[in-house]
C-alpha cells in the first residue's frame, strides 16, 4: 500500500511543469560595483530597486546612511563617495531586504511601505500584516 502511494507521488511529480520547482519569483540582481579613484559606482542600482519594488531614493538613503557617505543617482547607477567592496554592498542590500521588503509574519516579499501621520508601516499584500518600520 505504501509503495503504491509513493509510486503515484513520483508519477505526479514527473507530470508537473519544471517552473513549479524554480524559485525565480523574487530574485534580486547581484550588485555590480566598480571602484574608480575614491568613488564607488553601483552600476545596476535601478534594476535592484525595481526588483525590490521600492523607491530608489529610499534605498539610496538607506545605503548612504549605513555606509556613512554621500550617494548620487546618475541615470541607472549610483555614485558613492569612498571605496567600498562588493560584499559590503551585497550585505547591506540583503539587510535592506530583511528590514524593509520581507514581511516579518509570512516571509514573503509582497509588501509596500505606507506612511500614516509620522509613522511608517510595512504592509503585506499577501497576508495583510502591518508591521512598523523605522524611518530612513
Amino acid at each position: 500500500m505504501v509503495a503504491d502511494y509513493e509510486k503515484m507521488l513520483e508519477e505526479a511529480s514527473y507530470q508537473l511543469p519544471p517552473q513549479v520547482f524554480k524559485h525565480e519569483r523574487f530574485e534580486v540582481p547581484k550588485p555590480v560595483c566598480t571602484v574608480v579613484g575614491s568613488r564607488t559606482f553601483l552600476q545596476n542600482f535601478k534594476e535592484t530597486s525595481e526588483a525590490l519594488n521600492r523607491d530608489p531614493l529610499h534605498l539610496l538613503r538607506f545605503l548612504s546612511k549605513e555606509m556613512a557617505t554621500a550617494g548620487i543617482i546618475e541615470g541607472s547607477r549610483v555614485i558613492f563617495q569612498g571605496k567600498f567592496e562588493h560584499n559590503t554592498l551585497e550585505r547591506l542590500i540583503k539587510r535592506y531586504i530583511e528590514e524593509f521588503v520581507t514581511c516579518p509574519v509570512c516571509k514573503k516579499p509582497d509588501t509596500k511601505i505606507a506612511k500614516e501621520k509620522r509613522l511608517f508601516f510595512l504592509v503585506c499584500e499577501a497576508c495583510g500584516a502591518r508591521s512598523p518600520v523605522k524611518p530612513v
